[in-house]
């Protein structure tokens, strides 16, 4: 048996969602955080493939943080034998107990929209990730720790939570196992974040994994007041429209932000007292959560989520009635539009000219709220086209994440770092664009930008090896894919064809289109026979 320490990367390398690392020591195996892929349809097929790992052979899990791109898969490893403990802070496990249900009452309806689309007729029935009973049996083993506190998750690995100031109970996890001292970041929170104090962690270590979500983006660093400012103006604009303005969010934190920040401008009369609906039972749990925890987060009097303003929508039947309001504002999740109930307020909203959609968190690639902000003139939504006629916009000042000024003095506090740095979680530029500057600085002697399915060796106080290459295939899977692009395509045909000057060109140019995909598939038949062929004479 191979007693030295390793890291395997089963997610948020080369992307942003989908976090898992594997710790393996004499026989051990510690996971801190099993997330859910969130993006393209390819990428979001990971989710459904085995796992690299025995459920079983896992002893322990250490969760960063609540949301479902770190906690999303947990269910599933329940589900397939995994019975140790789930570590993380109170918070966290107050929290789990909501998102990983809901996570599961959305695989559950999502799987019966799918089923119902006319485009799927005739095809298998689709089956949900897993369920919401799935997520509370995965709720059920978490074991909560205090900030600065060590403890053993797992007989020879001590460990110890530090305040990553992302979301409420995020944490960073220092980690010493078989002699070697370690710092897995979490996800990082800006400087001077609404609810919570700067991350926190101690000095000097022999390897360091961090986030690069901002790596390769500086931010206008804004107070509070600046950015309630920034955001009265983008309200006063959008409702003086007469339409609606709807706002992608996460259920988590973001959601809270605003309510805060909306509360106090409707209160010093810079935002007249428009009706704001919180379109998410997710969030009103959440906001739950926060108010519970109210006395300890900066910035926060727990009254605020009573504003008589706010109203918080259950069944999905006034959800609906949502459709027939005007000059409201419509706070719905997902925040990247790839679920629940914004894909249907986007439906009804997209193509209104006088409909406002806000971005305030960060899009992955190939989800559809990159595809709105990054200029998208049509979407698929559900099976339809929609046209965009609404306006798009977007504000930076609510990220949860750490932008590259902000990763550099937390690594630049974090040293010395003796071995290697990691960077994960996040996409190829801003990895890049980190571990340009990271060099530069010498914060290691090694930066290493890991790929999925890699495995390093982390000897004490030298640099980590590579003891196993990344899965070319997983790698593939990143980013925009085929069916983005066929998204894409398909619903600005019909457009682009009209702009054909007459009616015999534009049936020579489908003429046209279709004999790619014809010649295509001859050669693919030829290519064949030829297989078949060679393989016959090779055992003659």
């Amino acid at each position: 048996m191979n007693d030295d320490l390793s890291i395997t990367f089963h997610g948020a390398a080369g992307t942003v969602t989908g976090s898992c690392m594997e710790y393996c020591h004499d026989g051990k195996r510690l996971l801190v955080d099993c997330g859910l892929f969130q993006g393209s349809r390819t990428l979001e097929a990971l989710n459904r493939s085995p796992f690299a790992f025995t459920a079983k052979h896992v002893d322990a899990v250490i969760l960063t943080h609540a949301h479902i791109d770190h906690s999303g898969l947990l269910p599933r490893l329940v589900a397939n034998g995994f019975d140790g403990d789930i570590w993380c802070t109170a918070p966290t496990s107050d929290l789990l107990e909501y998102m990983l249900a809901d996570g599961g009452r959305i695989q559950e309806s999502d799987a019966a929209r799918r089923n119902r689309r006319r485009d799927r007729a005739g095809q298998p029935l689709f089956e949900p990730l897993y369920t919401e009973e799935d997520g509370l049996a995965a709720w059920r083993q978490s074991k909560t720790v205090e900030l600065e506190q060590w403890f053993e998750p797992v007989p020879g690995f001590r460990a110890r939570l530090w305040n990553a100031g992302h979301i409420l109970g995020s944490a960073s996890v220092e980690l010493e196992i078989g002699g070697v001292h370690l710092l897995c970041s979490g996800d990082l929170g800006p400087e001077h974040k609404a609810f919570h104090p700067d991350p926190q962690s101690p000095a000097g270590f022999d390897h360091v994994i961090c986030e690069a979500t901002y790596g390769d983006r500086k931010r206008e660093h804004l107070t509070i007041e600046e950015r309630r400012r920034l955001l009265g103006t983008e309200v006063k604009a959008a409702l003086g429209r007469g339409g609606n303005l709807v706002i992608p969010v996460f259920a988590l934190e973001r959601t809270q932000e605003l309510l805060l920040d909306l509360a106090a401008l409707i209160g010093g009369k810079e935002l007249p007292a428009t009706e704001v609906f919180v379109d998410s039972p997710l969030a009103s749990r959440a906001t739950g959560v926060f108010s519970k925890y109210a006395e300890s987060l900066e910035d926060l009097d727990g009254a605020v989520f009573d504003h008589p303003a706010f109203h918080f929508v259950e069944d999905v039947n006034a959800s609906i009635r949502l459709n027939s309001v005007s000059g409201a504002i419509i706070l719905a999740a997902s925040g990247m539009c790839e679920g629940g109930r914004i894909r249907h307020h986007l439906k009804h909203n997209l193509a209104r000219r006088e409909s406002t959609i806000l971005f305030v968190g960060y899009q992955a690639d190939g989800t559809l709220g990159r595809i709105l902000v990054d200029g998208a003139t049509r979407v698929r939504l559900s099976g339809e086209d929609v046209a965009v006629r609404a306006q798009i916009r977007r504000i930076d000042s609510y990220s949860a994440h750490a932008d590259q000024e902000d990763l550099l003095a937390w690594l630049d506090a974090r040293q010395p770092i003796a071995g290697s740095l990691f960077l994960s979680h996040g996409e190829a530029p801003a990895i890049e664009a980190l571990r340009h500057l990271s060099q530069s600085r010498e914060f290691a002697a090694t930066i290493v930008a890991p790929a999925m399915e890699e495995t390093y060796r982390l000897p004490a106080g030298k640099p980590a090896k590579r003891t196993k290459t990344g899965d070319p295939a997983l790698q593939a899977a990143v980013g925009r894919d085929w069916q983005n692009s066929y998204a894409d395509f398909a619903t600005n045909l019909k457009a682009e064809l009209a702009q054909i000057e007459d009616a015999a060109t534009r049936a020579k140019a489908v003429a046209a289109m279709r004999e790619v995909l014809v010649r295509y598939q001859q050669s693919r038949a030829a290519q064949k026979g030829s297989d078949q062929s060679a393989t016959i004479r090779g055992i003659a």
